[in-house]
């Protein structure tokens, strides 16, 4: 079953009420010495998202996502964008509720976020940067195992982060 047809199931509620940029930061520390190296970039991209519950099910899925360019050790630029959006959510079994909000609501952020990111890079005066598609039901089930092995550990972990 397609999530459009379970969505259309009765009594089942999927609706994107609003997409915002809720953080945005962008440094280039050694600049404008950078310019003027050979550029070789290294990217290292770091992505994260969080849950959020409001009232009347809704709910605020943001994505963190974070790339640093290093050229040789000098750091050409950090960009950081919380990529946020609200949903409504009603009507779907709990075990369908975190595939929805841990791995589908990403989904649908993460063009938004590359755009911004790639956007503050070509106005820093860097070479475009696209950001590559990101796997956000292999990142939701890694989370999943991860919370797995710490609970049969006996631990603790921290709701509402993937």
């Amino acid at each position: 079953m397609t999530e459009q047809e379970a969505a259309q199931q009765p009594g089942r509620e999927f609706a994107l009420s609003r997409i915002y940029t809720k953080d945005i930061s962008f440094e280039t520390p050694n600049s404008p010495t950078v310019f003027s190296e050979e550029w070789k970039p290294a990217y290292n991209m770091n992505i994260t998202s969080e849950v959020n519950p409001l009232p009347n099910d809704h709910f605020e899925v943001i994505i963190n996502v974070t790339v640093t360019c290093k050229v040789e050790e000098k750091t050409a630029f950090l960009v950081e964008v919380k990529q946020a959006g609200i949903f409504r959510v009603k009507g779907f079994p709990k075990e369908e509720m975190g595939p929805m909000l841990g791995a589908y609501c990403p989904n649908l952020l993460f063009p938004y976020a590359r755009e911004v990111v790639s956007d503050l890079v070509a106005k820093g005066s860097f070479p475009q940067l696209l950001l590559t598609p990101v796997n956000f039901d292999a990142i939701y089930a890694r989370h999943l195992q991860q919370q797995k092995e710490q609970t049969a550990l006996g631990g603790e972990t921290p709701s509402g982060t993937h």
